[in-house]
């Protein structure tokens, strides 16, 4: 079994890259491809990035994953893996649900590369190593923070473990190589703590296709829903919101079809030679795309019952299979820039947060959701029907729904909030009569994948996929 252990470990290796300037198929880090000087640190950044963009990653499958599990989208075609998330029957083996363990965490072993090495290399200035290490401190933790809000769950909604915190670089087989998983706490906490140090590292914000300090303090802001902390919540967003000149942009669908707009604090770039592969899964053959996924008719309904709601328009329909499917990210290429965070969620986290802190300012969170209201075209909710906390967290959850359509946020959503359950529960979908529920709260949160249970003993699965 050891043998057997080792042998898996060397393949994983292999596949995800001892480092990132290595392609040798070697366990070790070779000393002529090390991050050695700037040229090299900055290469492997570059790499870096290109890990996030990864189809098993933001190119497509995280989106895909949490829209095609909750109530926006549904799989209407072949591809069995995103059909088991779909009917809530996802086994260990699923590959979809591999790569993006796999994925995620060879995201952070480039990171960890780069924060390994970078220090000791004496020729670059202090303020470009800052850069660098922020950048990479930033990237790691939204790893560690997809993989724990995925895999582990949430503290105080559903949750067992948290995930393996791996910091040391993988160039070998060692006692680091079979890692445990940790408490959800102390996952979060590793999420936290890369935060901040990307935040003292990273000043300002140039572009939204690099990490900056207004993206640190943007995820900051996300963390604080999943630990509860809605001071912090509300301080980092309203950060963000005032001190670095975003601006929701007038027209709704400007914001996928135009790169680096006014509302973007962090998007991926993509091009026609490296595009994202999302809008190949939504659009239908006709299109040029697969059609395997489509929207619930349920949330079309929802989207087009307000005439004045523009992101009602962002929908096309596929009159062959009669099925809708969103159309955000449109480009016949796939060079669409994939959005990560914009100023939209920064209004609607600091609505949340507004409503749940101890002293509840419900005035401040209204104005908040009237924002996106307001910019989606639709007038002002005044309070008629919605004066009370729950009812204002309701039409903040709408809200949320309708706004990030495609963008992957719904299903981490619906289990944050504890609504996840009897949210989804009788969804009809397009290929089976029987509606689907879900009824398991061990399915809260995806299985850790077979692979890496059978490789590593010290792993402990998720007990609804034991």
């Amino acid at each position: 079994m050891k043998n057997f252990r080792n042998i898996l470990l060397i393949t994983l290796l292999v596949a995800v890259g001892c480092d990132v300037l290595d392609q040798e198929p070697q366990t070790a880090i070779s000393d002529e491809t090390a991050i050695r000087d700037l040229k090299s640190a900055e290469a492997a950044l570059n790499g870096l990035y290109s890990q996030l963009q990864a189809g098993d990653y933001y190119g497509d499958n995280l989106l895909i994953m949490s829209d095609v599990t909750s109530d926006i989208s549904q799989s209407i075609g072949t591809w069995d893996f995103y059909r088991e998330m779909d009917t809530y029957v996802t086994s260990a083996g699923n590959l979809e649900n591999r790569n993006l363990w796999s994925q995620a965490y060879t995201t952070v072993n480039h990171a960890n590369n780069l924060i390994a090495d970078v220090p000791a290399i004496d020729d670059i200035p202090q303020a470009t190593q800052d850069r660098i290490l922020g950048e990479a401190y930033f990237i790691r933790a939204l790893a560690f923070f997809d993989l724990t809000r995925t895999f582990g769950g949430v503290d105080g909604v559903y949750g067992e473990l948290g995930v393996p915190i791996v910091t040391p670089p993988s160039r070998e087989i060692n006692e680091n190589s079979f890692p445990s998983r940790a408490s959800i706490a102390d996952s979060y906490q590793q999420v936290q703590d890369d935060l901040d140090m990307a935040e003292s590292l990273l000043s300002g914000f140039s572009s939204p296709n690099r990490v900056s300090e207004a993206a640190v303090k943007a995820l900051q802001s996300r963390l604080g829903l999943y630990i509860e902390d809605f001071d912090m919540v509300e301080t980092y967003a309203t950060e963000v919101i005032d001190d670095y000149s975003f601006q929701l942009v007038p027209e709704f669908q400007s914001i996928f079809r135009d790169e680096n707009t006014a509302e973007a604090i962090f998007e991926l770039t993509y091009t026609t030679t490296d595009g994202n592969g999302i809008r190949g899964w939504y659009f239908p053959s006709s299109e040029g795309g697969r059609g395997d996924i489509a929207l619930h008719d349920e949330i079309v309904a929802l989207a087009t019952s307000r005439a004045d709601d523009e992101r009602g328009n962002l929908i096309g329909f596929d009159a062959n299979v009669g099925a809708y499917y969103p159309t955000k990210y449109a480009k016949a290429g796939g060079d669409d820039n994939i959005q990560i965070l914009r100023l939209a969620e920064m209004y609607l986290n600091r609505a949340e947060a507004r409503v749940r802190k101890t002293s509840p300012d419900l005035p401040g969170a209204l104005s908040d959701l009237n924002e996106i209201r307001n910019r989606a075209g639709m007038a002002d909710t005044t309070g008629t029907g919605v004066d009370e906390a729950t009812e204002i967290l309701e039409a903040i959850e709408l809200e949320r729904g309708l706004e990030f359509i495609m963008e992957g946020h719904r299903w981490y959503n619906l289990v944050r909030t504890g609504n996840a359950l009897s949210t989804l529960s009788g969804i009809e979908r397009l290929n089976s009569s029987d509606p689907i529920s879900l009824t398991d709260p061990g399915r809260q949160v995806f299985p850790i994948p077979s692979r890496d249970m059978d490789a590593n003993e010290n792993m402990v699965q998720n007990s609804a996929y034991n």
